[in-house]
């Protein structure tokens, strides 16, 4: 079935649109949480969460496309569970990839100065510089907060080589934000 039938379907109102949903999606949702919670309780109920969340919110909206609309929900409440989890533990995919990106800002003053708005803007117009592979796999590691491994499969690499690739699109970007921000 169609994004454009599941959405019919959730405007009818008719809950055939949740199995749709989760048939479609279902996987590619408890990926993202699972990757970020490391939990898979956690993650099973963050994508409850979504598709309630998708239940409520359409009608009115009229998402397109509905992948990215639930992926972004999905994520969303695995990030909030993740930092209520985060008073307990530490440990998830998604804190060992940001903890990566830590240095591409380049010093403390930036930090003070830049909205997120302005660093979304910023990071899209770098990501649209990065030749199609190595911007789908920086967007798997710090966005899906999948691991090396599941990277370096995906990729046909070994896990040093996708560690390597993504340490010098980390020095790039790093570059990038030095020139565009100071």
């Amino acid at each position: 079935m169609d994004d454009r039938q599941i959405i019919a379907l959730f405007y009818e109102r008719s809950e055939q649109a949740i199995t749709e949903l989760s048939k479609k999606y279902g996987d590619l949702c408890f990926k993202i949480a699972i990757n970020i919670l490391n939990n898979p309780q956690d993650a099973e109920e963050c994508v409850s969460d979504a598709y309630l969340g998708v239940w409520n919110s359409i009608p009115p909206q009229n998402p397109a496309p509905l992948r990215a609309y639930v992926c972004r929900i999905v994520r969303n409440l695995a990030l909030k569970k993740l930092r209520t989890n985060t008073a307990l533990k530490r440990g998830s995919q998604l804190e060992i990839s940001l903890s990566e990106l830590e240095n591409c800002i380049p010093d403390n003053s930036f930090d003070e100065h830049l909205s997120a708005k302005e660093l979304t803007e910023q990071l899209n117009a770098f990501l649209s510089t990065l030749h199609r592979d190595d911007r789908a796999m920086f967007l798997k590691r710090y966005w899906f907060a999948e691991p090396l491994s599941e990277i370096a499969k995906t990729f046909g690499i070994t896990e040093h080589n996708a560690s390597v690739r993504l340490g010098r699109i980390r020095k790039k970007l790093h570059q990038y934000l030095k020139e565009v921000f100071l």
